[in-house]
């Protein structure tokens, strides 16, 4: 099963993550968190400078992310095209047809969930953007995405909350 977390930056996404691996319940999964700090001294533009050449490079972590089996990742195409969406580097005509490319793999993923960043504070890691409207549009960004590419997604879910609700909605909603 392939399962990915979207959510715009600083909404707990790793943090569930990590907390998912303790679980006997995932013991068959591998986890995937994003590598930004790693990306960054590569030289690669994060955030607001994002560029084509950067947002490709994030979306090949994430289809490579696909062709594993049981996973859990804390980032999807859909956060990559909101970033794209949202850069200030990219042109319209490259925005465009990056995420139409992009949204082709969209229905690769088994279980997408959502995360609210409702009631969660913005922290800065030294890497992501810490402008709260920013955080607002990329949030703004992958809820339009996903209402747009429902047809793509084949089983969607909302998490809410502190970890451990995350946790149990998370469980309730794949069943297990």
């Amino acid at each position: 099963m392939k399962i990915g977390l979207c959510g715009t930056m600083s909404v707990g996404k790793t943090t569930l993550v990590n907390a998912l691996k303790d679980l006997p319940e995932f013991k068959d999964y591998m986890f995937r968190t994003e590598r930004s700090k790693y990306l960054m001294s590569q030289g690669i533009p994060l955030n607001t400078d994002s560029t084509l050449k950067g947002q490709t490079v994030f979306l090949a972590e994430r289809a490579s992310e696909l062709i594993q089996e049981n996973i859990i990742t804390d980032r999807t195409v859909i956060d990559v095209m909101a970033f794209a969406q949202a850069s200030k580097s990219m042109d319209y005509i490259d925005k465009e047809a990056f995420t139409e490319y992009a949204t082709r793999f969209i229905s690769e993923y088994d279980y997408i969930f959502y995360i609210s960043p409702e009631g969660v504070e913005m922290e800065d890691n030294g890497v992501r953007e810490t402008d709260q409207d920013y955080r607002q549009l990329i949030d703004f960004t992958i809820r339009m995405i996903i209402d747009k590419n429902k047809h793509r997604i084949k089983k969607y879910g909302i998490l809410e909350g502190p970890t451990e609700q995350r946790i149990e909605q998370l469980i309730f909603q794949l069943g297990i």
